[in-house]
């Protein structure tokens, strides 16, 4: 599997974990708490969640490292819509 984190600053990380879950738990089996979370987007393609009180940490594993930018791009565009009050600073690295 390939891996890539971001470590996205913000005091709402708990908020934006549960809504990117919930909101992806319509499609697939998802698992979390305020704390963590796992969304199975595929048998070769997840992200897993953690947040504290300063940051959100997403970490995505693709086995196919063609899939990587897409994935994150669709991750990206989800916090971003439901982060629309504050400038988020998303960087992800392998």
């Amino acid at each position: 599997m390939h891996l890539s984190k971001a470590v996205v600053p913000t005091e709402h990380a708990s908020r934006y974990l549960q809504q990117l879950c919930k909101h992806w738990s319509h499609k697939f089996s998802v698992e979390f708490d305020p704390q963590k979370g796992r969304v199975p987007f595929s048998d070769t393609a997840e992200v897993t969640f953690a947040a504290d009180d300063a940051a959100l940490t997403m970490t995505l594993s693709v086995a196919d490292p063609s899939q990587q930018e897409r994935m994150q791009q669709v991750i990206d565009d989800h916090l971003k819509r439901f982060a629309f009050r504050e400038e988020l600073d998303i960087v992800w690295t392998d």
